[in-house]
């Protein structure tokens, strides 16, 4: 498995950052919701040869890290408090938890299940670690629905795709018709 996080952008937010409560004469009233940018970070996931992309906010990196620290090995996260409006600081922080992911990857010999389900993956049973670093591994290449030798062909006209498919598998030392 390997993980980038090539970019972030902005986002406008309507959700609420807490009520203040203000009170006079007894009477409490809570001031009008706030409507703010939040960052976002574009996470690129490769695995078995498919990328997916996942959006996260740094909060949810956050979370992850306090649920990860208790099963497994972890890196450090990049700080919690940085000044979300400066694009160098947003940059250097986007380099730190694309680092984060992909040490967490690197340094453990089994992904857990809430890992891959932060980067959408789906959960396949324990991945060896040669794998899970982004490394090749046996997969089927070539698969026939019906063995061309044994059925009859459907025209009178030789598929000389499979032919020469078959023929560059079974027999690679041989020259071309």
């Amino acid at each position: 498995m390997e993980v980038y996080i090539p970019s972030f952008r902005y986002e406008e937010s309507d959700l609420e950052r807490g009520y203040t409560w203000v009170i006079v004469w007894h009477r409490a009233f809570q001031t009008k919701m706030e409507s703010y940018e939040i960052t976002v970070f574009k996470i690129e996931v490769l695995m078995n040869g498919r990328k997916h992309f996942v959006e996260k906010r740094y909060s949810e990196f956050h979370a992850l890290h306090k649920k990860l620290k208790k099963c497994i090995k972890t890196p450090e996260i990049p700080s919690k408090h940085v000044r979300n409006w400066v694009p160098k600081v947003l940059e250097q922080r986007r380099q730190g938890l694309e680092t984060y992911l992909q040490a967490v990857i690197l340094e453990n010999e089994e992904l857990p299940k809430l890992f891959l389900d932060f980067l959408n993956v789906r959960h396949l049973p324990s991945l060896p670690k040669a794998e899970s670093c982004g490394k090749l591994s046996h997969q089927p290449v070539l698969l026939f629905l019906r063995d061309p030798y044994v059925l009859p062909a459907a025209s009178d006209f030789p598929n000389v795709i499979i032919e020469g498919v078959l023929h560059g598998i079974f027999y690679p030392h041989l020259q071309p018709r």
